[in-house]
């Protein structure tokens, strides 16, 4: 089976060349390399993989666009904006030539700092959407459950952006119940034809252990809502407590409603497909 993984960070040491973000913490180590991470997804049977840097790593997208120029067939990158950066002016221009960039695929944004829902409901980031559809940069956003109907208003309003929901939109420090207690809050901007979910890092929301039952209701849900198609299966690997190859078949063995043809969608076919990347695939 193809198997595109739609997310794993990676990231170099801390170094004074290099600081990471004050304070910060890594999901694991030692550092999650472009060329550990190429032994993993060759070990597990994974043939690609969109990278985003982590959040500890200042906003840069080096290491990214590095290792998906390095490693086209096997990488590609969403680089993160820093939206607090640059003037409207300067992110304009960066919007027009994102994905000029070689290996950059789409852009990461996320938007779980409280300020952001004034913004959207102010529209003060109607710029941003704009250029992206214009543009046709695909968008993967991390919003949580209470804000997913900010995200629904501008994929109303924006219907040619192409958007996909990091990680079902769960909180990322929660677990179980608390993790799902606003899950059906995701389900309505289904019915936007130009938004995703990203079924990725599942194993990190719940203290249960593999298959990680807990979470198969949950999938059904998000099956029944969005269909195969729009339903892309990730890891983020770093953060998870279980094996590259039970991430896998958490999706490809334990939930039996799947048909074949479904688990080829959700497993990489649909992500490759979303983003028109269809170049030569180097099969692990």
């Amino acid at each position: 089976m193809f198997i595109a993984d739609s997310q794993v960070h990676i990231w170099a040491p801390n170094s004074p060349q290099r600081p990471w973000l004050a304070g910060a913490i890594p999901h694991c180590e030692p550092p999650l390399t472009a060329d550990l991470l190429l032994q993993k997804m060759d070990a597990a049977g994974v043939a690609r993989c969109i990278l985003v840097p982590p959040s500890w790593d200042c906003g840069r997208n080096d290491l990214v666009l590095d290792a998906a120029r390095k490693h086209p067939d096997r990488f590609g990158a969403f680089g993160r904006f820093n939206l607090d950066a640059l003037s409207e002016h300067e992110a304009r221009d960066q919007i027009a030539n994102w994905c000029k960039q070689p290996g950059m695929l789409g852009m990461r944004c996320s938007f779980t700092l409280p300020g952001y829902a004034a913004a959207f409901r102010e529209g003060r980031l109607d710029w941003l959407f704009a250029g992206l559809q214009e543009h046709r940069v695909p968008l993967m956003a991390l919003v949580t459950h209470n804000t997913v109907h900010l995200i629904d208003a501008v994929a109303e309003r924006y219907p040619e952006l192409k958007i996909a929901l990091c990680h079902l939109a769960i909180e990322t420090e929660d677990r179980d119940e608390k993790a799902f207690r606003d899950f059906d809050k995701l389900l309505p901007i289904a019915k936007r034809p130009n938004v995703m979910v990203k079924a990725s890092a599942l194993p990190a929301y719940t203290s249960d252990s593999y298959p990680f039952r807990f979470v198969h209701p949950y999938l059904r849900k998000v099956y029944d809502a969005f269909g195969p198609k729009r339903m892309f299966w990730g890891t983020d690997l770093g953060r998870l407590h279980c094996t590259y190859t039970q991430a896998i078949t958490l999706f490809t063995e334990e939930l039996p409603w799947l048909t074949a043809e479904d688990k080829e969608w959700i497993m990489g076919r649909g992500l490759c497909e979303w983003l028109g990347w269809g170049a030569k695939v180097t099969r692990p």
